[in-house]
């Protein structure tokens, strides 16, 4: 239990003042799991007002449930939240009301490993919910009764979901039966929250397929993303074959995994899921185009793949031009992560495809932009003109791809002569 500094130099301005202050959430989870935390929150006796009043920096993030945002002396803004109770909520959204206790707090919380405080000033724990004893247990348990804490907020079954999965947990039956009871209510969340379940189980667990699953099993994937709703234990097997991303860093990793989960879909099908979620365009255009190109060129690369030859030559150079030169190396971790659940072709093999479709990609001509002639030269030599003119490029492309060798100015006019001619007739 390290809280920075800053932290404790807030508890302990607010405790001078006579209220109480207290590090709750995930911060105090993860230091009792060992694990580091960046982002440490206080929950405090002192209303909104009392709490901008003694830091000569706040940002007013959620007034009206309570947050005040206290910058640091490093400019870094904490979330300090007074007590609280819950009023009403709509599933997702609560009317709260101050003046509550620390226990009453602590009670409005999800689960109860998340529901254990901790004053960095006395370095106490106060654990009413007995969280202590389920991290040791391993054990994802709601606070009180399950039913109504997913009903206070229905993010709350995906959040657990997430939890177990992170830190290879179980979850306590009747929690994971108001899971599955809350299932049908999960469309009241928005597809940006949504997304972002998603992309933090894609992030933060090291095998998603143990979350996902759940979401298939409890039919979260029904309500939310019906395309997956019967998503093979094999697709979800891959997703967990490409490696984590990490935060700021390697951001293919994430789309990979996001490929892989959709892999079972046509390109266009993915594509609508993508967008429906709330995807960026960059991210939809990315992920869309690997889900199409396996879709489309999988089946026929993991028949040759089971060759004594393997794929031709001229196989892997229509397959790069599909594909697209930057999208090589993203393509082959995919097709080696389905391959590797489904007793495909083992490393070897596939680090050779690696290494040759790479340099097909960047060392030979798959690209309209590579041949050795262009638009100028066939409308110099009368060959073609207007939408013919595109039409012959693409023609001469296939030509190039078939034999690399006649990727030459002289040799593309030639040809570019013959199919006029052939086209005339």
């Amino acid at each position: 239990m390290r809280p920075p500094g800053v932290v404790i130099d807030i508890a302990r301005t607010l405790q001078n003042a006579g209220y109480e202050a207290w590090c709750v959430g995930g911060a105090v989870r993860d230091a009792l799991l060992g694990e580091a935390h960046l982002d440490w929150d206080l929950a405090t006796s002192a209303v909104p007002t009392e709490v901008r009043r003694l830091f000569k920096r706040t940002i007013p993030v959620g007034i009206e449930f309570g947050t005040v945002g206290v910058l640091d002396k490093h400019g870094q803004m904490h979330e300090v939240t007074t007590f609280r109770r819950d009023v009403k909520t709509d599933g997702r959204h609560a009317v709260v009301e101050f003046g509550a206790s620390l226990d009453e707090d602590l009670a409005r919380r999800d689960f109860t490993i998340n529901a254990i405080a901790y004053d960095p000033i006395a370095h106490r724990l106060h654990d009413p919910f007995n969280g202590q004893g389920d991290l040791a247990n391993r054990l994802v348990r709601a606070v009180g009764d399950p039913d109504a804490r997913l009903r206070e907020d229905r993010l709350r079954a995906l959040r657990g979901i997430r939890f177990a999965a992170r830190f290879d947990f179980a979850l306590d039956p009747a929690t994971w039966t108001a899971i599955m009871a809350s299932a049908p209510f999960l469309t009241r969340l928005s597809p940006e929250r949504v997304k972002q379940e998603l992309d933090k189980t894609m992030e933060q667990v090291v095998a998603p397929s143990r979350a996902l699953r759940r979401w298939r099993d409890s039919g979260a994937f029904a309500a939310l993303v019906p395309e997956l709703a019967s998503v093979r234990d094999e697709t979800l097997r891959a997703v967990d074959a490409l490696a984590r991303p990490r935060a700021g860093a390697r951001p293919l990793r994430k789309s990979l995994r996001f490929a892989a989960l959709l892999s079972e879909l046509n390109g266009r099908t993915a594509e609508r899921v993508l967008k429906a979620l709330r995807f960026s365009n960059q991210d939809v255009a990315t992920i869309g185009a690997l889900v199409d190109r396996w879709h489309r060129l999988g089946p026929a690369l993991t028949a040759q793949m089971g060759t004594v030859e393997g794929p031709s030559a001229t196989h892997l150079r229509r397959l790069a031009a599909d594909v697209g030169r930057l999208r090589v190396a993203g393509f082959v971790r995919l097709a080696a992560a389905c391959w590797s659940v489904s007793n495909g072709p083992p490393g070897a093999p596939v680090r050779r495809l690696f290494q040759r479709l790479q340099h097909v990609a960047f060392c030979e001509p798959i690209e309209m932009a590579d041949l050795a002639i262009d638009g100028d030269d066939l409308r110099s030599a009368a060959i073609a003109s207007g939408p013919a003119l595109g039409r012959m490029l693409k023609a001469l492309l296939e030509v190039v791809l078939e034999d690399p060798a006649q990727n030459q100015r002289a040799l593309l006019l030639e040809h570019a002569r013959v199919l006029a001619t052939v086209s005339e007739r």
